[in-house]
């Protein structure tokens, strides 16, 4: 299992519904978050690493490792929040995103077993940086355009440098 980066056409997909939750699932969420802590993630999403289904997991810290299969946010703040994001399919890009300060979501785990949490701070952030991937939404989507097209700039000149 590799992370895709920039330019590989999983990142922008929708990611399809896991119609069945088996141990194959608890298998990939495995293999996801030992990929995730390799490369100092908090969270990884199955498009980032070719898997075009509902599932990403995340670590915050706090909560140890956390797996969500067809995650559904049900309710956001109107407060928002900035706060400085990164990627790993974007490798050395960081922006000051404006998102909801507090979420409600609804999962399944890898065990099948459905949860709810409500979600603030870092976690909120982090849920929604990763349900977006599941949504064919990167983070920089997220930045004004002309910031976006610095950026993109900026990461491309130095992708050459490293190829």
């Amino acid at each position: 299992m590799n992370i895709v980066t920039l330019g590989n056409e999983f990142l922008a997909q929708k990611a399809l519904p896991v119609k069945k939750i088996t141990p194959k699932y608890k298998e990939i969420a495995e293999e996801m978050a030992a990929l995730m802590i390799q490369k100092k993630g908090v969270g990884l999403a199955g498009p980032q690493v070719g898997v075009m289904e509902r599932i990403f997991v995340i670590q915050d810290g706090k909560t140890g490792i956390l797996t969500f299969i067809n995650p559904t946010i049900i309710a956001t703040s109107e407060e928002l929040v900035k706060y400085e994001e990164g990627c790993l399919s974007i490798p050395g890009v960081w922006a000051n995103v404006m998102r909801p300060k507090t979420i409600t979501v609804q999962a399944w785990n890898e065990k099948g077993r459905p949860f709810t949490i409500e979600a603030e701070g870092v976690l909120a952030r982090i849920v929604q940086h990763e349900y977006d991937h599941l949504e064919g939404i990167l983070f920089i989507d997220r930045i004004p355009e002309t910031k976006k097209a610095r950026i993109l700039a900026q990461y491309k000149k130095t992708q050459k440098t490293i190829d």
